[in-house]
């Protein structure tokens, strides 16, 4: 069975400006020929070049299984979706307060279609299927391995294809991460109160070579 995610590879234009970046943004990356890494809590990152992309994304999204063999559906593949029998993660903070990843968003066509796949094909637990009137959509959360796979479908503005969007970090105080960005010359948004109650998050502004990026802090109770 699926028990959670074990890495996020981002594809970025150019690897040796992605490690400053990000290194600024998350902390020391150990770095190799062609890529660049960083476990945090749950999930490892992980950075590889494609000179032939304006802005970075995430590209491929490795499971993490019990060890039992696990077949996806051959569908997933525009998604980059794999699995592994085991995954590297590092219960430390980085240098910059991050201790991992909190979310992941998905933008789709059709939700209906991401409950087959990761709820009732991956065993992820649907944990939220609600509509957003107020942006004309439906949103859901999948739980899974202590983060959380966020659906959006835009059904007034569908999207052409499936793909990963953005990425929210987690951090434990928010208010210390934001004055060692500063430090670093990261920009970021004002300190402001996340949409869960108890939450805090800030917007990050620079250092992610284009891909959205979000940093929160949970509540005390959470």
């Amino acid at each position: 069975m699926i028990c959670g995610f074990s890495i996020f590879t981002i594809s970025v234009p150019d690897l040796a400006l992605a490690r400053q970046q990000y290194g600024a943004l998350l902390g020391s990356f150990e770095s190799r020929p062609d890529s660049a890494s960083l476990a945090l809590a749950n999930v490892r990152i992980q950075l590889v070049e494609d000179s032939s992309l304006k802005d970075a994304i995430i590209r491929d999204v490795v499971l993490w299984s019990d060890g039992a063999d696990v077949t996806l559906p051959a569908d997933v593949r525009q998604l980059g979706l794999s699995v592994a029998p085991e995954r590297d993660v590092a219960n430390v903070e980085t240098s910059t307060g991050v201790m991992a990843v909190d979310h992941i968003v998905l933008r789709t066509r059709d939700a209906d279609d991401c409950i087959r796949l990761f709820g009732d094909d991956l065993g992820m637990r649907l944990a939220l299927d609600q509509a957003v009137p107020e942006w004309g959509g439906r949103m859901l959360f999948f739980r899974c391995g202590k983060l959380t796979l966020e659906v959006i479908q835009h059904l007034e503005e569908p999207v052409e294809r499936d793909h990963f969007w953005g990425i929210t970090y987690l951090c434990q105080d928010l208010e210390a991460t934001l004055s060692r960005l500063d430090a670093a010359g990261v920009a970021h948004s004002e300190l402001r109160k996340g949409r869960k109650p108890g939450t805090l998050v800030a917007t990050v502004k620079s250092h992610h070579l284009g891909l959205p990026t979000l940093l929160i802090q949970r509540a005390a109770s959470q």
